[in-house]
């Protein structure tokens, strides 16, 4: 099975074998480059972008991603520019996660784009489906949040440390808590130094 037919299986939607050989020697080809790209921070202070860009599907302009730093496949993910993700970010890539153009992104955060059967003989199996994570630009995640699959973050909003995202949030949202729900809408400023007000 080649790399292409790979990525067709797990971005589908369908229910796929999690433990295949082919998926398990692509999730652990990532996690080697994942751990280089770590261990280039930690001991040198080089953040090596090169590696992460070989990983994913698309890195932008400025874009700055601290240490322990993980992700599944690599090959899903789009990254916008002057993007900030914080320390222990992880990414469970088995559908796309496209992250948008200033989006910042707090410690320990989780795009878990990943489900395993509900079904407990399909689990037992090793049966896994996937939908997109999708943060368009200028989201704000606060620390410790986790977003589920298939789930749409609008455009400028804000999501509250420490909560669980398992639906849509509108743009220009301030949302928070477990399950997250909206709170109110987003305060635009008059400040002239800021650049637009999308």
């Amino acid at each position: 099975m080649n790399i292409e037919e790979i990525k067709k299986m797990i971005n589908s939607g369908d229910m796929y074998d999690d433990a295949g050989t082919d998926v398990s020697a692509l999730r652990a080809h990532t996690i080697s480059e994942c751990r280089k790209y770590n261990h280039k921070v930690n001991v040198n202070n080089d953040y090596d972008m090169s590696i992460l860009k070989e990983l994913f599907a698309e890195v932008g302009e400025n874009v700055y991603i601290e240490s322990n730093f993980r992700c599944e496949f690599g090959f899903n993910i789009s990254i916008g520019n002057d993007v900030y993700i914080n320390h222990d970010m992880i990414i469970l890539d088995c559908n796309e996660v496209k992250i948008g153009n200033d989006v910042y992104i707090g410690p320990r955060a989780g795009l878990y784009g990943a489900n395993h059967a509900e079904d407990p003989f399909e689990r037992a199996d090793k049966g896994v489906y996937s939908a997109p994570i999708i943060l368009e630009d200028k989201v704000w995640l606060g620390g410790d949040v986790k977003i589920t699959q298939g789930v749409t973050i609008g455009k400028n909003s804000i999501i509250g440390a420490g909560s669980v995202v398992t639906k849509d949030i509108p743009p220009n949202s301030i949302a928070a808590g477990v399950p997250c729900k909206v709170i109110r809408p987003v305060q635009f400023s008059d400040n002239p130094w800021r650049r637009s007000a999308e």
